[in-house]
């Protein structure tokens, strides 16, 4: 069985006082992209420590093709619709292949 999987690296700073907002987006965002595309295997949503502005999104999707079809979900266009206002930046998002497990 093939194992690779690929995975989506997204970084956001925060403004100051945002954070519960943005979380809460976020949350919406994972949750549904975990419960509503086959293709999508986890989505992490993560604090960093030392970095009180800082939110980490971990995803592992099937294949590219799955994580495309994610990009047209209802939920990610809400999610996209909130944060905005929310934060100072989005770093560049990175794209890998996941080689174990």
């Amino acid at each position: 069985m093939n194992r690779q999987a690929f995975v989506v690296i997204a970084e956001f700073q925060v403004k100051p006082g945002k954070i519960p907002a943005f979380l809460e987006a976020a949350r919406d965002d994972a949750k549904h992209s975990v419960a509503d595309e086959p293709g999508c295997r986890q989505f992490d949503v993560i604090c960093p420590e030392g970095f009180d502005d800082m939110v980490v999104f971990y995803e592992v999707y099937d294949s590219r093709a799955d994580f495309d079809a994610h990009l047209e979900t209802p939920h990610l266009a809400r999610f996209r619709d909130a944060f905005p206002p929310l934060i100072v930046e989005e770093r560049p998002v990175r794209f890998s292949t996941r080689q174990y497990p």
